[in-house]
């Protein structure tokens, strides 16, 4: 017959009633009544503290989550199966810490600060708690320095601020990863310290990523929190609060940090699975009732500290995997109403060969120009409204044959903007080079490129204005300002450039004969409209 741990807890009682006071402490011991999935039933530990470390044999760490009235349920880290029922199990008296300081920097390390790289042990000494409050209003300030990802879609349209919460959204190899790569090499010259926190992904795709930083020289300032998919849930469920402990450590000495959490979608699956195994009442699709609070006492970490508390950031990259771009689904419903804006990638432009794959129209940062450099502003202010009216009159000129001039230049324009935007993978760029790409595009220099040689035309733009105007993109680098001068500068070297690649430059790249540049530009003007070649003639 099954004894009940009530009835355990009632024999027990009365087998000690005849001891002293203070003789033998039950509130501190507690005895392993079932174990099984890494999730252990402990009778005892009147005392315990929810999220409280507990002590068991063979090195096991359990932590306290269901504290029941008759036993309490706690999810174990490390060789759970070498528990048995009736081990002995000890409080710590210490809520869930994690190592955390300079030594984690470049390595790849476990959700507890173990080292998965082979380099070494970390001899860390200090923790901080995995879950912390979030500060308060009072201890924020709004978010106005720019976090630059290197890529000319996102700085422009959607840029991100240091202290935001950006979400990164779309199906499955769409390229959400392949963001978060650039943007932490695009910082590793920068006062900026990156945590990569890595959820329910294979080994190997970890550390061919870490292999990718390393080749590029971004990781002596990253950390890489790994939750592979062969661990057990309770893993996985605390990897990301992990990662944040770490770069908080960072960010409360007034230093900027970046976290990026991959993904949470298999954080609320590793969360789901631990609490069905903890009997909490499933809710909306077999998800916890908390799930939302799950990730909002996350996210909610990210911030712009106030100048009174050293000024420090910890800039949050949420990524939420979707199945077949639906964004109404629970989980990523959820992350939208937490975080400061999203970028969506859209599958149809992805495998169409645009790179980032963004769709501009629900793709929004809800702090938007305040996380730009005035320069980026003034050249792309009217970037998004263009691509906007490009997708829409693409979408209607199928159904019709014959279009106006108006609108064949729009769609001419729109073209040239989605090439120019694309970018490739490991390659981002610096804000001079940003302003400049998007200048001749918004500006209507590149109308005279045919669109198949707008990336040719922009790589050897770039290699003429590091040459010729090393100055001019120095002073737009350094003080992220365009004046009126300064801007006239850059459109003028654009507008050269734009003559002696036309004249110059075939489709393959070789020279072209005198008298030969007439040809080209009619055959634009027969292919495009006078009217797309006239308004580039005229900006």
């Amino acid at each position: 017959m099954e004894i009940k741990p009530d009835e355990i807890s009632s024999i027990l009682r009365a087998r000690i009633e005849g001891l002293e006071t203070g003789s033998a402490d039950l509130s501190e011991v507690g005895t392993v009544l079932s174990v099984a999935d890494g999730i252990a039933r402990i009778h005892g530990l009147d005392n315990v503290m929810a999220l409280e470390m507990l002590e068991l044999p063979h090195d096991v760490t359990g932590l306290a989550l269901n504290l029941e009235e008759d036993n309490v349920g706690a999810v174990l880290f490390g060789a759970w199966d070498s528990i048995v029922e009736g081990d002995t199990v000890k409080r710590t008296g210490r809520l869930l810490e994690i190592p955390v300081g300079e030594q984690m920097l470049g390595r790849l390390v476990d959700p507890l600060g173990r080292p998965l790289d082979g380099k070494g042990e970390i001899n860390a000494t200090e923790f901080r708690p995995a879950e912390f409050k979030a500060p308060g209003v009072v201890q924020r300030q709004g978010v106005h320095e720019p976090m630059q990802t290197g890529l000319k879609a996102i700085d422009a349209m959607i840029p991100i601020g240091r202290g935001q919460r950006e979400l990164i959204i779309g199906d499955r190899q769409t390229g959400k990863t392949a963001i978060a790569t650039d943007t932490i090499i695009n910082n590793k010259d920068q006062d900026l310290i990156c945590v990569y926190v890595a959820i329910g992904q294979r080994m190997s795709t970890v550390v061919q990523f870490m292999r990718t930083l390393e080749d590029a020289g971004a990781m002596e300032n990253t950390i890489i929190v790994a939750a592979p998919a062969d661990e057990a849930a309770p893993i996985k469920f605390m990897a990301p609060y992990a990662g944040t402990a770490m770069a908080e450590y960072f960010t409360y000495q007034g230093k900027h940090t970046l976290c990026v959490y991959d993904d949470l979608t298999k954080h609320a699956y590793a969360y789901r699975q631990m609490s069905l195994l903890l009997r909490r009442p499933p809710g909306r699709e077999a998800y916890p009732g908390d799930v939302f609070y799950l990730h909002s006492r996350l996210l909610e970490r990210g911030v712009k500290l106030s100048a009174d508390l050293g000024g420090g950031s910890l800039t949050a990259l949420p990524i939420i995997e979707t199945q077949a771009s639906d964004v109404s689904a629970y989980i990523p419903t959820n992350v939208i109403s937490i975080t400061d804006g999203q970028i969506f990638l859209e599958p149809d432009l992805f495998f169409s060969g645009v790179r980032p794959a963004i769709n501009v129209g629900i793709s929004v940062s809800r702090v938007g120009g305040n996380a730009q450099t005035k320069a980026m502003k003034k050249v792309a202010g009217k970037l998004r409204l263009e691509l906007s009216q490009f997708r829409e009159l693409e979408a209607f000129s199928q159904f019709g044959s014959e279009l106006d001039a108006d609108t064949q230049a729009t769609l001419a324009r729109g073209e040239r903007l989605v090439v120019m935007l694309n970018q490739v993978e490991r390659h981002p760029l610096a804000v001079p080079d940003q302003v400049a790409s998007i200048f001749a595009g918004t500006g209507g220099y590149l109308d005279r490129i045919k669109t198949d040689r707008v990336q040719e035309f922009l790589g050897r733009l770039l290699e003429r204005l590091h040459a010729e105007q090393a100055e001019l993109m120095a002073r737009i680098g350094a003080s992220g300002e365009l004046p009126e001068a300064d801007e006239a500068a850059l459109g003028e070297a654009i507008a050269e450039m734009i003559d002696d690649f036309g004249a110059n430059f075939a489709a393959d790249g070789s020279p072209i004969e005198e008298g030969e540049s007439d040809r080209i530009v009619s055959e634009t003007e027969r292919a495009e409209g006078p009217k797309a070649v006239a308004e580039g003639v005229a900006a």
